[in-house]
């Protein structure tokens, strides 16, 4: 298995789960366009396109830092010409840029509502729908979306519906567009089991002792990188990380804790049928 020389393009890569992805792609020496908003340090976010850039070099890749907001047809469009240019092609495109406002329908801003759909759903539509004429060139093309399995149930909609129809929304993509392009573009959705140690965690969802529940984003980077080798016929599907990998062969998943011996905090929008692997012990909710 190897990334050599591929061409990735990840949306919301400067920091988390898509610069994680990143690194372990710039590991086998792939090309890399971080398409990303943060282009000057944020305060409670760290990370920028550049200071992603530097990593992905440091780690053996390429890197083309873009300041792209996946909002805006024209952005997205220019990005895409960019990475093509300076590296001769796109082969894999993931949509991982994500926001997320956990309220109930009444405490529900509108335009916390619209940028939920426009990022997450709209988004990734868009970027994904920009990518395909690259992708169409490419020998192994895929697109990956960090979005859950439709599963499609109440209480996975009741405590937070706009931000569960946006995300569905992204999982909708995958569902249309794997059909559509079977057979010559893998179209995947990823989604992880525990909590990820993210700085929407840290931030948005349960500060630092959700933090120490959590998983590194590592896990999902590994899973990610297994994808992309797949053949593109492997399509259409909604992984759940450790699952995944425990089908690819993978059976110590203790490293991927953030914090060693902390009891694994469930993610949301996990099926109620999903089986963790051998030996992972997943605890209480904590949302």
């Amino acid at each position: 298995m190897s990334l050599a020389n591929k061409t990735l393009f990840i949306t919301g890569a400067s920091r988390g789960i898509g610069l994680a992805i990143a690194l372990r792609a710039a590991r086998d020496g792939a090309n890399i366009a971080i398409a990303a908003k943060t282009e000057t340090p944020h305060p409670k976010l760290e990370g920028t396109i550049y200071t992603a850039a530097d990593a992905i070099e440091k780690a053996g890749g390429k890197a083309l830092p873009l300041v792209v907001d996946v909002r805006d047809e024209d952005s997205v469009k220019e990005a895409f010409a960019k990475t093509a240019a300076q590296f001769g092609g796109v082969d894999i495109v993931v949509n991982n840029a994500s926001a997320i406002q956990m309220t109930k329908t009444a405490d529900t801003e509108m335009k916390r509502f619209d940028l939920m759909h426009q990022i997450n759903a709209r988004g990734t539509f868009l970027v994904s729908k920009t990518a395909l004429p690259y992708l169409e060139k490419a020998p192994q093309p895929h697109i990956l979306m960090l979005s859950p399995p439709l599963d499609m149930k109440e209480k996975w909609f009741a405590p937070h519906t706009a931000y569960s129809m946006a995300k569905f929304g992204m999982s909708l993509v995958v569902l249309g567009l794997a059909g559509e392009t079977r057979g010559r573009i893998g179209v995947n959705a990823l989604w992880p089991r525990t909590t990820i140690a993210t700085a929407a965690i840290k931030n948005i969802l349960g500060g630092e002792a959700l933090m120490r529940r959590s998983r590194k984003p590592d896990i999902l980077a590994d899973a990610a990188y297994r994808i992309f080798n797949k053949p593109v016929s492997f399509s259409g599907n909604f992984l759940i990380d450790d699952t995944f990998l425990h089908g690819e062969g993978v059976t110590d998943f203790e490293a991927y804790r953030a914090v060693p011996g902390e009891t694994l905090a469930p993610d949301f929008f996990v099926p109620d049928d999903s089986v963790p692997p051998p030996g992972v012990v997943i605890g209480e909710s904590m949302h």
